[in-house]
């Protein structure tokens, strides 16, 4: 590597592509708290079948531009356009409101003062049922993944609307220790994703200094995944599987998988050792500054493709038909 390849990844990282990605365009939308929007992605249909939805939400300070590629910093999620076209999936990106400068989500920790008084589970439900209604989306196949402040969303959205999602994926986020909803009831497909060496969401739980108000106590990665095992009643020992590791990566991935069957309820969670706050990609790179703070980014494998692994076989069950039964959290402990 030359000197000038040297600085351009240590100061503004890659974002590389390989194949066509699905064009992205603009859509308001009016909510109780006032006007709302989101980018949404709809490849030209090849048939004329319904499609998979996967709404993605950015993490906080960041904004669906952002994590579709349209700003910098490049994000992991921007893949989710190539899979897009590739594989005929809506894709759709809501913006959180805008707070002090910066976008933000009421992702239900309740000791969180800072974050916006709005409904956004409201919203990203209309978000789906205007995709449904609007762009042919299957409402069979509607997925949600978030990352950091995104993710800790995404677990609220799959505790308040189970109904409407088929999975969901979080990366880099925890559930809340004191939560401003309900526990979930409702056992669904859960991918988890995790850096065992983030330094804003500590792998085992608690707070972290370093995000100041913006967070609260939340549960370790390890209890978040445990609250959607119990639920679907998914007990015993989970498969292990230990990916294969990146030339110069000094993180490598493990992946734990409870539940047999894709296209069944399984909880997975994907733990980064030595990885920091950073989506694993490994097109769409960090600055490698970013390694020193807020930690590495793991480069094994492709974090939105592993997602779509996971999503793509999994249905919108009723509890009843997929032998579950509706629990209380509590019932699960």
């Amino acid at each position: 590597m030359g000197l000038r390849d040297f600085l351009h990844a240590f100061f503004i990282g890659s974002n590389l592509s390989e194949g066509p990605v699905a064009p992205l365009t603009r859509v308001e939308m009016m909510q109780t708290e006032g006007p709302r929007h989101y980018l949404k992605a709809v490849p030209l249909p090849r048939s004329g079948e319904k499609r998979p939805l996967v709404v993605v939400l950015h993490g906080s300070g960041a904004s669906a531009e952002q994590v579709m590629g349209q700003a910098f910093p490049f994000s992991p999620l921007s893949v989710w356009l190539e899979i897009a076209e590739r594989e005929q999936v809506i894709v759709v990106a809501p913006d959180g409101i805008k707070r002090r400068g910066q976008r933000a989500w009421n992702d239900g920790f309740a000791d969180v003062a800072s974050n916006p008084e709005c409904d956004d589970v409201a919203f990203i439900g209309a978000v789906i049922d205007r995709a449904i209604a609007e762009d042919g989306a299957d409402p069979e196949r509607v997925y949600v993944i978030g990352v950091s402040k995104g993710g800790m969303l995404a677990y609220r959205v799959a505790a308040e609307l189970p109904q409407k999602l088929a999975a969901f994926a979080t990366v880099l986020a925890a559930m809340p220790q004191r939560a401003a909803y309900a526990m979930p009831e409702t056992a669904l497909p859960a991918l988890i994703v995790a850096g065992e060496r983030d330094p804003f969401i500590p792998y085992s739980g608690g707070k972290s200094c370093a995000t100041l108000w913006y967070t609260a106590p939340s549960l370790g990665m390890e209890g978040t995944a445990a609250v959607w095992r119990k639920l679907a009643r998914l007990a015993g020992e989970p498969a292990v599987e230990h990916l294969a590791a990146t030339k110069g990566d000094s993180t490598r991935a493990i992946r734990y998988t409870w539940g047999d069957r894709a296209e069944e309820v399984q909880v997975r969670l994907l733990k980064i050792v030595g990885g920091g706050h950073a989506e694993p990609s490994r097109k769409k790179r960090y600055p490698g500054l970013f390694s020193r703070f807020p930690g590495r980014q793991n480069a094994g494998f492709e974090i939105a493709e592993e997602a779509w692994t996971f999503f793509k076989d999994k249905r919108r069950t009723p509890p009843s038909e997929a032998g579950l039964e509706r629990n209380t959290f509590a019932e699960t402990l």
